[in-house]
């Protein structure tokens, strides 16, 4: 049985990822910073490689996590914006760099962007950056990686279970439900496309 990790698998999105995952008979395991079955900090190098070593074998890593900074660029501080990167970009970006050599042959990676890549909003300037470059190297990187081993990310747009939280900031955007966007991540783990950012905007 292939056997799953799940980064953010407590959260809204990636709960229902993980219930997908099982649904197609995936050995699926969660981690977090706070909740899951195993501890990880994505923004420390030293916590993601622990993370890889504690859970062993593994064949597909999906990431549902990554907080970024919003602020009106005026007030955007080089401080803050790190927040972004230094969570959401290299948290994740890291953890392929260092689970590739953890992955069995023909493993995957799915990583997580986002619509304000392409829809920008007031005060997202900061997570329009991480999310373009999420898929960047998505697209680079994928083309490299040894032993037969996948990488794509998902561009979801604003959560249906989200939609009233963020209202204010997502005016005339079309909610989505998170059990659609995690029928993506699915098709991630167990298809065979490489190198793709799959959008799910409506």
């Amino acid at each position: 049985m292939a056997k799953a990790l799940v980064i953010g698998g407590e959260g809204t999105l990636g709960s229902a990822i993980v219930a997908k995952l099982k649904e197609h008979g995936i050995d699926t395991y969660t981690a977090g910073r706070s909740a899951g079955d195993y501890t990880v900090d994505m923004t420390d190098t030293a916590s993601i490689s622990a993370l890889f070593d504690e859970v062993g074998e593994l064949d597909h890593v999906v990431i549902a996590a990554g907080s970024t900074h919003y602020d009106a660029v005026p007030e955007l501080t080089p401080e803050n914006n790190l927040i972004s990167v230094n969570n959401k970009l290299l948290g994740q970006v890291n953890t392929v760099l260092l689970g590739q050599h953890q992955l069995n042959d023909n493993g995957s990676f799915t990583l997580v962007s986002g619509i304000l890549k392409e829809y920008p909003i007031p005060r997202g300037a900061s997570s329009s950056m991480v999310n373009g470059a999420i898929d960047a190297f998505v697209q680079a990187a994928a083309l490299e990686l040894p032993r037969g081993i996948r990488l794509n990310s998902v561009s979801p747009g604003l959560l249906t279970e989200s939609a009233e939280k963020y209202a204010d900031f997502f005016k005339g955007f079309n909610p989505v439900p998170a059990d659609r966007v995690a029928n993506y991540f699915v098709r991630s783990v167990l298809g065979i496309d490489n190198g793709r950012t799959y959008y799910i905007y409506e």
